[in-house]
């Protein structure tokens, strides 16, 4: 009898064995020639060749299929192991799907100038998103990372944000700098946890894969395929903006997010995000997407928030 043992590097074990080991009692069902053993992280199987290379065959197909939807039940692992052998189809999504987050929900975009985000991301290698809280800037942002990184187009992701205080003083909050700035990077946080389960995102925070970091740590490195997003641009100086668009390395994508309505920066200071708005917008593979309260996908109260400020900013010209 041959013994084959697959290692599983690719998908926590936990999501591919399920619930008291559930799935793998699928598996032996579809399986029942081979003695199959959940062990540790990996999986060994005893058997005849020709088998062992079939179930190995279909093993990598169920966490393909988890890698792709974060979502492993016995209803998609039945039709993997029944089905001809080629993935499942999935056009009847829709071609506007960018992913599967948690659990399989569907992340893709709302409104049309978040569509347009998409679109000109995929012509462009660096995107501006300019547009009031609410939009979905951010949100539509990672989603387009994880996607890269997902479809292997980029080999990790780089969130970043200035550390400017709106109103609260940094240097008197408790924590170490990585626990005082976290609440800073909690959207950013907030938005991975949606589409990445969160054993694998604390793995890929630990190996590197993704990186979430003030701006000032992006300072004389170069961001080789990478897919790096900027967000609260607004708030970054002259300086910050111009050292963090030369960041840019090889087969890296770059979005910058920001609300020029919201700028935290001290009186007489000039936003880099205003300033680059200016500079930049003739640059062919530099795309713009301005986004408004048309795009607002939060309570129905924020969009009235935002035309009431509208409303008196322009009171106030």
């Amino acid at each position: 009898m041959n013994e084959r043992i697959i290692e599983l590097t690719e998908i926590n074990p936990n999501d591919l064995f399920g619930t008291q080991n559930s799935n793998v009692e699928i598996l032996k069902k579809y399986f029942p020639k081979l003695k199959i053993v959940a062990r540790g992280t990996s999986l060994k199987a005893f058997g005849e060749p020709e088998i062992l290379d079939e179930f190995e065959k279909r093993l990598a197909m169920l966490i393909k299929y988890f890698n792709r939807y974060n979502k492993l039940d016995e209803n998609s692992i039945e039709q993997l192991l029944t089905s001809n052998g080629k993935e499942k189809n999935t056009t009847k999504f829709g071609d506007d799907v960018l992913l599967h987050g948690v659990n399989g929900r569907l992340i893709k975009p709302q409104t049309l100038n978040q569509r347009k985000m998409v679109e000109k991301m995929a012509k462009n290698d660096m995107l501006f998103a300019i547009g009031p809280a609410g939009t979905g800037k951010t949100y539509t942002a990672v989603a387009l990372a994880v996607k890269a990184l997902k479809e292997k187009e980029v080999r990790r992701i780089v969130l970043t944000r200035p550390a400017v205080e709106s109103g609260e003083n940094l240097g008197f909050l408790p924590g170490d700098l990585k626990e005082k700035l976290d609440p800073y990077m909690q959207p950013l946080y907030d938005a991975l946890r949606d589409m990445i389960p969160y054993e694998r995102l604390d793995s890929y925070i630990e190996k590197g894969v993704i990186e979430i970091a003030p701006l000032a740590f992006m300072r004389g490195r170069t961001l080789d395929n990478a897919f790096v997003i900027l967000d609260e641009a607004q708030n970054t100086t002259h300086n910050q903006m111009k050292m963090f668009l030369t960041r840019m390395g090889k087969s890296a994508k770059f979005i910058v997010n920001g609300d020029p309505g919201q700028i935290d920066l001290p009186r007489r200071q000039v936003s880099g995000l205003k300033e680059a708005m200016l500079t930049l917008k003739d640059i062919k593979g530099i795309a713009f997407v301005y986004l408004d309260d048309k795009d607002v996908i939060r309570h129905r109260l924020v969009k009235e928030i935002i035309s009431a400020y509208k409303s008196l900013e322009v009171g106030n010209e």
